[in-house]
């Protein structure tokens, strides 16, 4: 409801239910706070897409943006505190994201594909139920 109508939306997910243990405010804020900043990175114009996919043991989130990317050299300082490109930025967004995948999720979140000016990819690996 925040974003701009520039922003087109794509959810890709599975027919059957997939299930994992969350919390679903933290996991919650976790997925916005991945939303804002690919909405961020596009400048609000552009594709965001969200897609759920099974894979063995593990439930994929990937969370796709077309904006400015993410230089490779960059992919694991991101979740550093106090890393930021945003002028307000205060650099914690995505080192909690980490800290709720990662330490109370027992999950992974990662930067898997990033392309300077065609856009990032971030995934989340949760256990499947």
């Amino acid at each position: 409801n925040r974003s701009s109508k520039l922003i087109e939306f794509t959810l890709d997910i599975p027919e059957e239910a997939t299930y994992v243990m969350l919390n679903q405010p933290l996991y919650s804020w976790t997925i916005e706070n991945l939303v804002k900043n690919g909405i961020d990175a596009m400048k609000g114009k552009g594709q965001l897409q969200m897609e759920i996919v099974r894979s063995g043991p593990w439930v994929r989130i990937l969370v796709k943006d077309n904006g400015k990317g993410i230089a490779l050299n960059n992919f694991k300082t991101v979740f550093k505190p106090g890393y930021t490109t945003k002028t307000r930025g205060w650099g914690l967004g995505l080192s909690l994201a980490k800290r709720i995948i990662e330490d109370y999720h027992k999950g992974k979140i990662k930067v898997l594909f990033s392309e300077i000016d065609k856009g990032a990819t971030f995934e989340i690996k949760l256990k499947r139920l």
